[in-house]
């Protein structure tokens, strides 16, 4: 069994308005040491697979096919054996 947390964030390229708007609530509360906001989301699975190689693949084929749309997002993971 594993566990994987996968985050998925808008490119660099892409604007970030929910980013921007926090940045912007965070200013008002004179935290101006803050400089950019980027507003992502966290998934975690826990995956029953024999090896870590079979569990990579079922996170890379779900990130890529439903939780990540590939024009506009990336995604990294991490991956641990319970």
């Amino acid at each position: 069994m594993f566990r994987s947390k996968i985050i998925v964030t808008l490119r660099k390229s892409i604007l970030d308005p929910q980013g921007k708007a926090v940045e912007h609530g965070i200013h008002s509360l004179g935290y101006t040491a803050v400089k950019s906001v980027r507003i992502g989301k966290i998934v975690e699975l826990s995956i029953d697979a024999s090896n870590k190689e079979e569990a990579e693949r079922v996170i890379r084929e779900v990130s890529e096919k439903l939780l990540a749309n590939p024009v506009m997002e990336d995604f990294t993971f991490t991956i641990e054996e319970l």
